[in-house]
């Protein structure tokens, strides 16, 4: 399975939120999990969009991880003035075909 989050950060701040992400994924990796891989928006609609990309082999898998990095006080203190950069966001699952 494949979870991608888009946000959509407020003007100018895409910098800021890719090395926000970059903290994050130290954190993932000290929990012995890969770092979400970083995708910026280049064309399309809007312009200020990053994708944070992670695999697992399950969807439970995703949800436990999730749990995990919510529960982490490294992770709550790397988010801190994380709304202040994100105007709106989503999730999306896909499931890998190939």
């Amino acid at each position: 399975m494949s979870s991608a989050r888009s946000y959509v950060a407020g003007q100018g701040k895409v910098g800021q939120m890719i090395d926000k992400f970059k903290l994050i994924g130290s954190a993932m990796r000290e929990m012995g999990h890969e770092p979400f891989r970083l995708l910026t928006d280049v064309t399309g609609e809007p312009f200020w969009t990053l994708v944070a990309e992670t695999q697992v082999a399950a969807i439970d898998e995703f949800f436990v991880l999730e749990r995990r990095l919510m529960a982490s006080p490294t992770l709550r203190e790397v988010m801190n003035g994380y709304h202040d950069l994100v105007s709106n966001g989503r999730r999306e699952i896909y499931k890998v075909e190939g």
